[in-house]
């Protein structure tokens, strides 16, 4: 892979010591962290999708720490309003001005915790920010990032006081993970991390924005043959086809896909995307994305396995 822009580094280096300095904190789950990094890599946002006390929130903080990035965390309630999310514009009596006071979406690294606890309204103030990286206030554009990660989470076996995330919002987050209880001895490494206090609060910065701004222009950069582009849109048309799905992905879940392979094989150390980029990336990327016939919402396991189904029928580019 390629040099850093102002340094001697490789890409490959790079990535080991993000891998490695978030790992001395967020334990036994180094796959959980490859994925989330992808979806930085790929300029894309992450959906945590699992039950309290795993560590999402020391997923989320680790990362900002090791990229040198600013770092908010926002937690979603049912009052919350899209000016909490957004900022508001404030009359400044002394000078007879409206001056915009930004709000924590204007960060680098965003945790919004329990994103579905807040209304589709509020919710839906996420979608210009997600999509477009800028938010528009009284008429005026404002900027965000690069880099700008979202990491959003939720719990799918509570729903007392929840909203379902609408479609459009679930079609925004490039990959949706959930990360698992840890083995017994990763357990019992925790705790005695966590003897003295939270671990990570001096945790030092590996990188910085202008190098996760070169590794995003490098992942862009990865080549993806003919036969693998035709192997993503099988793979989409299948789900639009198959008879236990009412809405398969869309052109926009293709492109994710696309995406979320490059940074896969960047993490590899390759500059060119192969089939296994593809697969590996395929349920993360596309099951969140889909509509089943049996259910009104998206069962997790159900989405999951439908996707592993395709990949297994579908012929494999050599």
């Amino acid at each position: 892979m390629g040099e850093t822009g102002d340094t001697s580094l490789s890409v490959a280096h790079l990535l080991d010591r993000l891998f490695a300095n978030v790992g001395t904190v967020f334990l036994g789950k180094p796959e959980i962290v490859r994925l989330t990094v992808a979806a930085l890599l790929a300029d894309g946002h992450v959906l945590l999708e699992d039950v309290p006390g795993v560590g999402k929130t020391l997923l989320a903080k680790s990362l900002a720490r090791s990229l040198g990035c600013r770092f908010r965390r926002i937690q979603f309630t049912p009052d919350l309003l899209p000016s909490d999310l957004i900022g508001v514009t404030l009359y400044r009596e002394h000078n007879g001005e409206f001056v915009f006071q930004p709000g924590p979406l204007f960060t680098e690294v965003l945790l919004a915790d329990e994103i579905n606890r807040a209304t589709p309204r509020t919710q839906s103030a996420l979608l210009e920010a997600m999509n477009e990286r800028q938010v528009t206030v009284d008429g005026v554009t404002h900027r965000l990032g690069p880099p700008f990660l979202v990491i959003a989470t939720q719990n799918p076996y509570e729903f007392e006081g929840t909203f379902l995330l609408p479609e459009s919002q679930l079609d925004r987050f490039l990959l949706r993970l959930r990360i698992g209880y840890h083995d017994r001895a990763t357990e019992r490494a925790i705790l005695h991390q966590h003897r003295s206090g939270e671990p990570g609060e001096d945790l030092p910065a590996v990188l910085t924005a202008e190098q996760v701004r070169h590794l995003q222009a490098v992942t862009r950069a990865v080549q993806v043959e003919h036969d693998i582009v035709e192997y993503i849109l099988d793979i989409v048309e299948a789900t639009r086809q198959h008879r236990e799905i009412i809405l398969g992905a869309s052109t926009r879940a293709a492109l994710a896909l696309y995406r979320a392979a490059q940074a896969w094989a960047v993490i590899h150390q390759r500059d060119y995307v192969i089939p296994d980029d593809v697969q590996r990336l395929a349920v993360p990327v596309l099951a969140h994305r889909l509509i089943l016939r049996s259910s009104t919402g998206v069962s997790a396991t159900t989405a999951e396995t439908l996707v592993q189904q395709i990949l297994r029928t579908l012929p494999v580019p050599s």
